[in-house]
């Protein structure tokens, strides 16, 4: 019998990148399908767009039996797309790409190689470089990636993507973690097993225009670090007790200053910064300790991670 590789593919307003990623993936399918002897599945999650990326998906559907899809009711963010097409990948192995071809499909081969040959349970990529990036964006990630590895429990190369393909053993364990609040980088480092990072450079989007801008980078970074670290908590713990050292010094000072030479009048500018620098340190902890409070809560709730409209599973 046959190994089944699935390749589950997240997909927001897609559109105009579909039609050169069908080609290109189906391409590469048959070529290892005459290679390695292996079949293959397509899972595109629709998440929530507002073009017309579920009725091309459709129409693939209609013509190729290995085309499955799930479309959401609404757009819930890559990392719930991410999970639906995780659970409903049926395949030996799983790989996760992205449509706009800055993952490039070529690579499934040289991956598909280093689980069976080498014994690897997971074969991810990695980008070497950034060409066609804008500088700050790329100081920005490379400082993020920097960060993340110091400070959590979970192996994130730098420039690591989500393309990857995985054994069955390890998407069972990815799906196995049901938290709400998602970071698959992370989740992909914390379960473990053996990965071997496959580097390539970097490559532009095929067509239509991505959907990260740098707020919502920035966003993203801020949930990967809360997801997997406490450290922000012992951070603002320890500029706490910090800011009380100063202040017990700072009243010594203070004392002997009055005994020496008197009670001179205080600086009004002075005592201004002094109150502002304090306050903005309070609600800068404040703030960390927000986050944190905020994803227990939404945690608690126990909401799905998604909602599917309609799919084409129970068909294929």
């Amino acid at each position: 019998m046959k190994n089944l590789i699935s390749v589950v593919i997240p997909c927001f307003n897609e559109e105009e990148a579909l039609p050169y990623f069908y080609d290109a993936v189906t391409k590469q399918s048959d070529v290892m399908r005459e290679k390695y002897a292996v079949d293959f599945e397509y899972i595109f999650v629709d998440d929530g767009s507002t073009d017309d990326t579920l009725s091309v998906v459709k129409e693939y559907a209609a013509k190729d039996g290995r085309v499955r899809y799930v479309s959401f009711s609404r757009n819930f963010g890559k990392e719930a797309a991410i999970l639906a097409g995780l659970e409903a990948a049926r395949g030996d192995y799983v790989s996760v790409m992205d449509a706009d071809l800055q993952d490039p499909p070529e690579l499934l081969g040289e991956m598909y190689e280093t689980i069976v040959n080498e014994g690897y349970d997971c074969a991810a990529a990695r980008r070497v470089t950034r060409r066609g990036e804008p500088k700050l964006r790329s100081l920005l990630s490379r400082l993020f990636y920097a960060l993340i590895r110091k400070i959590a429990k979970a192996d994130i190369a730098d420039g690591a993507r989500d393309y990857r393909l995985m054994t069955r053993k390890v998407v069972d364990a990815i799906i196995s973690m049901r938290e709400y609040n998602r970071f698959s980088k992370g989740i992909f480092g914390w379960v473990g097993f053996k990965t071997k990072w496959i580097e390539f450079e970097n490559a532009k989007r095929v067509a239509g225009e991505t959907k990260w801008s740098m707020w919502k980078l920035l966003l993203y970074s801020a949930d990967g670090i809360t997801s997997f670290s406490t450290m922000p908590l012992a951070v603002s713990s320890v500029v706490g007790m910090l800011m009380c050292v100063i202040a017990f010094v700072m009243i010594l000072v203070i004392i002997a200053k009055t005994i020496i030479w008197g009670d001179p009048v205080a600086g009004y500018p002075s005592l201004v910064c002094i109150i502002f620098l304090v306050s903005g340190i309070q609600l800068f902890c404040l703030g960390i300790l927000g986050q944190y409070l905020a994803k227990t809560y939404i945690e608690t709730k126990k909401r799905p991670v998604y909602i599917i409209k309609e799919n084409n599973l129970e068909d294929n």
